[in-house]
């Protein structure tokens, strides 16, 4: 049974199993199908479910559904859901594109480009797609486009690669192209290379797995990449890039734990400017940190290089009136 309101508007709907999900893309075909993966806990999910209700107004062709991820679990384990909120994008029973965070105006682009054209690189958007690829090329200075991640590559030429890298001790970031069907289609017109992985130096395409190989065994890799500085100085470098460092389960924008957005909460409310840094994001960070500062969980907050704590410190700072003073370092 709908709701009252979905009643109202059918086209904003609510799956509570697999087997609804499936037959919601089923009923909506090769229309539009916008989904919103939520969490009751998340208050950025409530306001995502504003946007799009607005958004079920005027596109009535376009079916909206949410679905709570924890209590879908299968549904969320297909489509690698690792936080809240993710949309997926379906058409034909197929997804055609993804975004990850509370987004508003990325949202309503996506929706308006894919109601009309269905197409995740509609040529309306190639100039804004050229300038996406190209910040995410020039990323980092040595950046490699992959299926999966370093940690879990999922295909046996990007496994390869990430070996190589490691092996001659490059040091680079990734992208995985699994994650955005409008980058891994984009990046190979883009580059004019069909295949991935894809992997670039300063903004310039080296190649893939064969070219990496070549450049292996002549031993020109060292010299055309980057040379990995050790964990400790890294460590030391992302600790020392705000005067304030908070070590986090997402970002400003989507806490992905419920320590992580309390503590978002407090220093949000303290007026002192702060960085952050996505744990989930950088394994090496994240297992690195924990013996760096002899702190086994997070988040972590760090004030001019130094650990101040965790969400109980960063409480009890709050509670007795020198929060905002240590922040500054007055204390």
């Amino acid at each position: 049974m709908y709701s009252q309101r979905e009643e109202k508007m059918a086209n904003l709907v609510e799956a509570t199993s697999q087997k609804q999900f499936e037959e919601f893309l089923t009923k909506a075909g090769k229309c539009l199908t916008v989904v919103h993966f939520h969490a009751a806990w998340a208050p950025q999910c409530g306001q995502m479910n504003e946007v799009m209700a607005e958004l079920a107004k005027e596109h009535t062709g376009t079916t909206f559904l949410k679905l709570e991820a924890e209590a879908v679990p299968e549904v969320s384990e297909k489509y690698e859901i690792s936080s809240v909120p993710t949309f997926l994008f379906f058409k034909a029973g197929e997804k055609v594109d993804r975004l990850d965070g509370a987004h508003a105006a990325e949202l309503t682009k996506k929706v308006q480009r894919l109601a009309v054209n269905g197409s995740p690189a509609g040529a309306a958007e190639v100039p804004d797609l050229n300038e996406r690829l190209k910040k995410l090329i020039n990323a980092a200075p040595c950046m490699l486009f992959m299926k999966g991640s370093p940690q879990e590559p999922r295909c046996g030429f990007s496994r390869q690669i990430v070996g190589l890298l490691k092996e001659h001790n490059i040091q680079f970031s990734s992208f995985d192209i699994l994650s955005d069907e409008e980058v891994r289609q984009g990046l190979k017109t883009f580059s004019n290379w069909p295949t991935f992985p894809q992997l670039y130096v300063n903004g310039d395409l080296v190649g893939g797995l064969d070219i990496v190989k070549e450049l292996a065994a002549s031993g020109e890799l060292e010299n055309t990449c980057p040379k990995a500085v050790s964990l400790e100085q890294r460590l030391k470098t992302v600790i020392k890039q705000s005067p304030v460092m908070l070590f986090m389960k997402g970002n400003k924008e989507a806490a992905r734990c419920g320590f992580s957005r309390q503590i978002l909460e407090i220093l949000n409310g303290s007026g002192v400017d702060y960085g952050t840094f996505d744990i989930l994001q950088d394994e090496e960070v994240r297992q690195g940190l924990k013996t760096y500062s002899n702190w086994p969980t997070y988040p972590q907050l760090y004030v001019k290089g130094e650990l101040i704590g965790g969400l109980d410190i960063v409480k009890e700072l709050k509670e007795s009136g020198e929060l905002v003073s240590v922040l500054k370092g007055e204390s």
